[in-house]
């Protein structure tokens, strides 16, 4: 999986008739800034809108997955997400002048081939994974649909589909390395029974569906009369079925497994409205697109919690730096040397601890009687933190002074109060340029969240 984010080199679109509006739409992906994320943008609405591919912005889950923000609304956008994810690019202006993207063939190929022929270009950002740290279930007892997201230092995918019918039998697709997405998932295309044709045009649906984007199972016998109203529905002079294949015109498949593909195909889109590349397991039985969203609002409610980012710390281990090996590297003093220890670093991260006690001299003037740290303190702790790995970066580190030059999205979550180990953990969210860096930073106590922070650091040399 990649370290660095992605962009594309050049804007590159794509145009064809939406699945369920039936509108004909062109869709220009464009380059974008590191950590900018995935935006629609309906260019064909006053003010051209932007709707941030995020899971709180689902609004419909009805086979397809719909976006709504600032009045503006994106359908289907599972496919368009899954080729971005599946080529690990991460920053994409997506622009619209419809309400919904092109169908294509109904797989995501064809984004694909857009997006490789424009050029993948990275970025000089470190990707902000977020690694599933616990077990996390999701389950509907009623439709015996569940989905699981296990801890795993890669991101692996596996789907189960079983729809009961003599035509599909169950079937499995996995993916086990997001490189292989466009040769084993990207060609897999969307897929509808029979019996639900009628009833999806009843709910004004499918209005852009055909014969050439998608895949219809013939689930039941069917006569002729039957089969030429279903020509008039579609749109043809004429329809057939051959029995033993089961597919309405014969369409021959990709894959043996394709519907189980597809299955797993609309699941990396739908995840991908978490907001962040995933290090995980995620295992799916019979899963649609409201089992995944609900997934992915599990998941985002946990990165949200902090326990993904969640450090870990045995007192008893041998720190990396102590307090004395600190006071070498860092100027400051007592009493505004605030770090103990540094108990992990290494080239993106590092880890400091501050043991509070009564004994600060802060306590004497602020909340008497009440004890609580102050937060400017706290946002100090963790910038000298940061400042340890920032001087990591050079190999003369006695020789340079880090300072702390900006500060954005701050927030206090709780209380720091004597007796409280505050672990701080940062993380370059880009690489060292002309002597200035970002890094994000987190305190937490006792395993939850106290206070975090967008800082940008200066490496100056001492003359």
């Amino acid at each position: 999986m990649n370290e660095k984010q992605q962009t594309i080199r050049k804007a590159v679109s794509v145009s064809g008739v939406g699945l369920h509006t039936g509108v004909t739409a062109t869709m220009t992906f464009v380059p974008a800034a590191a950590n900018h994320g995935y935006k629609f943008q309906r260019v064909d609405l006053p003010g051209q809108p932007i709707v941030d591919a995020d899971v709180d912005n689902v609004v419909d889950i009805s086979r397809g997955t719909t976006l709504e923000q600032n009045g503006a609304r994106i359908h289907t956008v599972e496919h368009t997400l899954a080729a971005l994810v599946g080529l690990e690019i991460d920053n994409v202006l997506i622009q619209l002048d419809g309400p919904e993207p092109p169908i294509m063939d109904g797989s995501s190929i064809k984004f694909v081939d857009a997006l490789e022929e424009a050029g993948i270009e990275e970025q000089n950002a470190y990707r902000n994974y977020f690694e599933v740290p616990e077990y996390v279930h999701y389950k509907n007892e009623e439709k015996d649909i569940e989905l699981a997201a296990l801890p795993l230092s890669d991101y692996r995918l596996t789907v189960m589909v079983d729809y009961n019918s003599k035509v599909i039998s169950s079937q499995h697709a996995s993916l086990n390395d997001i490189r292989l997405f466009k040769q084993d998932i990207a060609r897999s295309r969307t897929f509808c029974f029979l019996h639900e044709l009628e009833m999806l045009h009843k709910q004004n649906l499918i209005k852009g569906g055909d014969l050439t984007n998608a895949i219809v199972i013939v689930d039941r016998d069917v006569q002729e009369d039957e089969l030429n109203n279903l020509a008039k529905l579609l749109n043809k002079p004429q329809v057939s079925v051959n029995e033993t294949k089961g597919i309405l015109n014969n369409v021959d498949l990709h894959y043996p497994n394709e519907m189980a593909r597809h299955k797993l195909l609309d699941l990396i889109g739908d995840l991908a409205l978490i907001g962040r590349p995933l290090k995980a397991q995620i295992l799916a039985a019979r899963s649609g697109h409201a089992a995944n969203v609900e997934l992915a609002r599990k998941i985002k409610k946990l990165i949200k919690s902090g326990k993904g980012d969640l450090p870990q710390y045995d007192p008893n281990k041998a720190p990396v730096l102590d307090i004395n090996q600190i006071a070498q590297l860092l100027p400051h003093r007592y009493p505004f040397q605030l770090i103990d220890k540094i108990i992990a670093l290494d080239e993106m991260s590092v880890v400091g601890t501050k043991n509070v006690t009564m004994n600060e001299q802060f306590f004497l003037g602020h909340f008497p009687g009440n004890p609580v740290m102050p937060g400017v303190l706290q946002l100090e702790a963790m910038a000298q933190t940061g400042g340890i790995l920032v001087l990591s970066t050079v190999p003369d580190p006695e020789n340079y002074w880090p300072y702390l030059i900006g500060i954005e999205n701050c927030r206090f979550r709780r209380n720091v109060v004597p007796g409280d180990t505050v672990i701080f953990k940062c993380i370059f969210t880009s690489p060292m340029k002309r002597g200035i860096v970002k890094m994000s930073g987190r305190g937490y106590v006792s395993g939850q969240l106290v206070c975090e922070a967008d800082m940008i650091a200066s490496l100056v040399k001492k003359k």
